[in-house]
Order: C-alpha cells, then structure tokens, then sequence
C-alpha cells in the first residue's frame, strides 16, 4: 500500500468518535471459526467453515446466493447451534452459547431485514436498543451526537415511525441500533440490498467511518463495488465453505478470480 502524507492515521478513532470506540492498536483475530458445520432441519448448510475475522477490520464475506453466507452471520450470533465446530470470539469459545448470552460479550447484529420496529419511533427504536440505559437521555451524550453526524436522517426524523423512513434511512437506524453502545464486533447482512445508488454512497460513507474507527466489522454483501471500497480482508463462500481468503486489494484486482468465484464480468466493476 502506498503512503500517502495526506492520509488521517486510520491507527486513530475518526475526529468526533467517541472515546473508547473501536480498539486503536489491536492485533489478531478477533473472531475465529474452525470446522464448524450447520444443521437446519434436515439440511446441511454449513460443511466446516473456517474463517478469520481480523480485530479492527472490515471482511467482507462474499458468494453466491446460497452459498451459506447469512447462515454463518446467524450461527456465530447463535441464533442457529453449530453441530461441529468451534467459533472463538475474543478468546472465548462461544459455539453453541445463547444469543442474549452473546450480544453481552459485545456482538451485534444486523440482519438483512433490519430488524426494526416499524410501529415505534426512531427515538424508541434506539431506545431498545440501549440494554444497558435506563433511558435514552442515559445514552452518552457523545455517542449520541456522533451517530447523528453519521446518520442526520436519525436526528431529522427521531420522533417519526420508523416504517415512515425510506430504504436506505432504515438501513441506517438498523446500524445506529446496532452501534448505540460500545461493541466490539458488528455482523452486517447485506447492507446495500435494494437500495438506489446515490444511497448506497451514502452508506460507504457512514460505514467507511466506522471503519476508520478501528470498528470490526463482518459484512456480507452482493456488490463488489461496495465490498472493494470497504474492506480490508475478504472471504468468499460457495457450498457452504469458505474457498477462498485473503487481503480485498489484491482480490479486486484479480478480475478472472472474481469470475471463477462469483461468476462476475467486466460489467459487474463499476
């Protein structure tokens, strides 16, 4: 990677992080899954994934539909039991351990639905969010006024339905809940899906932040444009495995290897 003398630090939390956000300086795997297998029902999903989540970084996890993507974003937040395997998170093995038990270890989830409450406000919806605050105004002030620098829409319409928001505005009061207190690790289903290009841009942006802020991230997503712009690491799937790992700058490049992996052409690099 080249240097560039005008780049910010990205060792350093973005200027209005909150303090404590992110882990400046980690290294290591924050997240590790070896063997792991993944029964639902009847059907096989998962056939011994083995991925490395670095701390501190985005991965990005790629593959075609089907190939097993969401079904492992569910089965580390247990939500599906790995039937074999180990899923090591921060040194503790939590396969097999309750979701409420690991949402407390700092894990969050925002699946492709969003997982938001349509009938109550953005306020109230961030409100539940909030576990550990008796109320919202108990949420760090801090915290607070830097997700609304992210995502203005929040503070625009705080006391509006959040079914009343658009696509991308739920999109963004999925991650705000997911990122109302500290987290350690933040597990993203298709962010971009569905959503007009000038909003996508405007997603990068926001989460290009959080990963400036030394954020871990485990994304998974469709587009590759999106994908080469935020991630730092890369994992693709097919069959319920992962078949392919390493660093995204050098998978972006590899045209013919996007093509045997994810089927895509020329067109799909925009």
């Amino acid at each position: 990677m080249m240097n560039d003398p005008h780049a910010r630090d990205r060792s350093l939390p973005p200027e209005g992080a909150p303090s404590g956000f992110g882990r400046p300086g980690a290294t290591g795997n924050l997240l590790t899954l070896a063997g792991v297998h993944t029964h639902i029902g009847a059907y096989h999903i998962l056939h011994g994934v083995d991925l490395q989540v670095p701390e501190g970084g985005t991965t990005m996890l790629l593959g075609r539909n089907g190939a097993g993507k969401t079904t492992t974003l569910r089965t580390i937040m247990g939500l599906w039991r790995p039937s074999q395997g180990r899923i090591v998170f921060d040194d503790a093995d939590i396969g097999g351990r309750a979701t409420p038990d690991i949402a407390t270890l700092g894990i969050a989830y925002v699946p492709e639905n969003m997982g938001i409450f349509a009938d109550l406000t953005v306020r109230e919806n961030m409100a539940l969010a909030a576990r550990s605050a008796p109320s919202i105004e108990a949420v760090d002030a801090e915290r607070l006024r830097w997700i609304f620098d992210l995502f203005p829409a929040l503070e625009k319409f705080w006391h509006h339905p959040a079914g009343l928001l658009s696509g991308g505005q739920k999109q963004m009061l999925a991650i705000a809940r997911a990122i109302i207190e500290p987290r350690k690790l933040l597990l993203i289903d298709e962010p971009s899906k569905g959503l007009a290009p000038a909003i996508v841009q405007n997603l990068i942006a926001a989460l290009a932040e959080l990963r400036a802020a030394r954020t871990t991230i485990l994304l998974v997503e469709q587009n590759i444009s999106f994908a080469r712009r935020l991630g730092d690491t890369v994992a693709v799937m097919d069959d319920g495995h992962v078949v392919h790992a390493g660093s995204m700058a050098e998978f972006a490049e590899d045209e013919a290897l996007q093509q045997r992996l994810l089927g895509l052409s020329l067109a799909d690099h925009h």
